[in-house]
Formats: C-alpha cells, sequence, structure tokens
C-alpha cells in the first residue's frame, strides 16, 4: 500500500476537500484525486462520499481510518527506533480543546514547544463544541470529562478543580451565602446546561437548582461576568487563578466543596503504536504544567 496515499486520506479525513488536501501536499487537484482513486481501488471500497462542496467519510472510511492511522504511526516509530533521520516528532499535529483553556494555557507553552520538535507542526482548533476526534481527523482533544468511547485512550494532564466564586462588590451588596441552600436567594451565572450544582455536605450530596440570571457558552465570558459583579458562578482554578490572586474574585462555599471538580484528560484514538508526535505533544504539557498544576501552584502559595 502506497505511503503518500495513506497521508493524503488523513490529510483529506481533515480538510473534506480535496484540493486543500492535495495542496498540503504539494500535489495538484488532478494528482490528489487520481491518488484518492487507486487508493480506493487497492482496497476495493468507497472511502469518501463526493459533493461538488466537499467530501466526508463513509462508513468505509470510517472503518479504514484507525488502521491507516495505526500504519503510519508504526512507520513514524519505526524510522524513530532504526535512527533513519527522523528521531524528532515531524508532521502535522491537529489538537481541538476548548476555547478558554487553550488560549490561557496551550498557547503560551507553544513557543517551548515548537523550539524543542521544530519538525513539527501544529493545526490548534479551539472551540467550546465537542467534536468527533475520528470524524474531525484530529489526533488529540483535551476534555474534562471522563472517557466514554472505548475505541480512545484518556491520558490525564491535570486536576480540574471547581470553586463557587463572586466578586467582592457583589458579595458587599448581597451578602455571603452560609449555606448551598443559601444561593436560591442570589443570582447565578452558568455556563449552558449547568442549571443544577452539587455540594459535599456531612450529610452527603446536595444538589441546588440556582437562579440563573446569565447563561454564557464560554467559560471566559461567565468568569468576567462574574468579575463584574453580576452574581455567583462555579468556575475551574485554572481560569479564575489570576483574578482570585488579584482579589478580583473570592472563593464562597468553601466548607462544603463541589461534586463536580474532575480533571483534564487528553484524548486519543486507541492504536498499538503512539505516534512520536501525540507523546511529544503529551509529554511535553504534563512537564509544562506541573504537578500540582502551575494555576494551583500558584493559590496555594496566597493562602
Amino acid at each position: 500500500m502506497n505511503i503518500d496515499y495513506l497521508h493524503l486520506f488523513m490529510r483529506l479525513v481533515s480538510t473534506h476537500n480535496i484540493s486543500q488536501a492535495g495542496q498540503d501536499l504539494g500535489l495538484s487537484p488532478a494528482v490528489a484525486s487520481s491518488h484518492l482513486r487507486k487508493l480506493e481501488a487497492d482496497l476495493g471500497v468507497r472511502l469518501f462520499h463526493r459533493t461538488t462542496r466537499q467530501v466526508t467519510l463513509s462508513e468505509e472510511g470510517r472503518t479504514f481510518l484507525p488502521h491507516a492511522e495505526e500504519i503510519l504511526a508504526s512507520i513514524e516509530s519505526a524510522r524513530a527506533a532504526m535512527g533513519s533521520g527522523r528521531q524528532t516528532p515531524r508532521g502535522t499535529l491537529r489538537v481541538t480543546v476548548s476555547a478558554s483553556f487553550g488560549r490561557m494555557h496551550l498557547l503560551p507553552g507553544l513557543p517551548g514547544l515548537m523550539e524543542r520538535y521544530p519538525e513539527m507542526d501544529l493545526d490548534l482548533r479551539l472551540s467550546d463544541t465537542i467534536v468527533d476526534v475520528v470524524e474531525g481527523g484530529f489526533d488529540i482533544a483535551i476534555r474534562n470529562s471522563e472517557l466514554k468511547d472505548s475505541s480512545m485512550i484518556a491520558r490525564r494532564l491535570a486536576p480540574d478543580r471547581r470553586l463557587v466564586c463572586a466578586s467582592p462588590a457583589y458579595l458587599e451588596t448581597h451578602g455571603v451565602p452560609q449555606t448551598p441552600s443559601d444561593l436560591s436567594h442570589h443570582r447565578c451565572l452558568n455556563l449552558l446546561g449547568l442549571d443544577q450544582w452539587g455540594f459535599i455536605t456531612p450529610a452527603g450530596i446536595e444538589t441546588v437548582r440556582v437562579n440563573t440570571r446569565l447563561r454564557v457558552d464560554n467559560g471566559e465570558a461567565v468568569r468576567d461576568a462574574c468579575v463584574a459583579g453580576l452574581g455567583i458562578t462555579t468556575i475551574s482554578t485554572w481560569s479564575a487563578y489570576q483574578h482570585l490572586s488579584r482579589g478580583e474574585l473570592v472563593e464562597i462555599l468553601a466548607d462544603t466543596p463541589l461534586q463536580s471538580s474532575t480533571d483534564l484528560w487528553a484524548i486519543y484514538p486507541s492504536t498499538r503504536q503512539l505516534a512520536p508526535k501525540v507523546r511529544a505533544f503529551l509529554d511535553y504539557y504534563l512537564e509544562y504544567f506541573g504537578t500540582p498544576p502551575y494555576w494551583d501552584a500558584a493559590l496555594a502559595r496566597e493562602e
């Protein structure tokens, strides 16, 4: 099987456009189309549904995708192991991550990553929309939820500790809630779909449906609205640590912590051989975040 055809297949999964995929690999549209037809002829199946606007994976294409990933990852590993001059991670790594976390914590680390691995390029999608890793052609997705797909692998990057916070101005005007049930008398700010907050109390888990005055689909916007004094919210320490350190936000209900604290996970397709570029990215950011992660370490120094 021609390896160039597999590289084209993987690029086409990402771009959904034959001309763009070919251009990325230095191929004309005609040559790219020819390579794709030859790959489909070799396999005896149609890998993509084609329209005048885009191409999408067929059922057979989705079945073939993890095998293509595994073949290319094995080749990369073999080249590195045999000292073929390609020992450093190379190629394009596609990562999807929430807009807030990506902007605040991945982008500042990119200069060091790219200096360490000059042969590796990065396609970074900053979006709060949960995408299908395989269908979207991504190598890694960074999420704050546990793995539910058995065809994927999850690697823990850092804890995702959440607090209940408000601005000093809001608390001065509206008072400080002493128990979770007091929240029913306060204005609350939420991400979409998070109107119920669970608290760990001596009597067990207490779930409170809060009075949501503002719903937003972006975590940074919720945080900034909280800083502006619009209400009380739950927020991850990675998002609010600087505002907490400056006194712009204050933690409340610390004696009844949120049940929703979870972890940040790197999720990637399951293959027997982990591509060097994926391993390099994960190892780098584990080192970059630190243990505990630098945002929690900063708060600990304030205590």
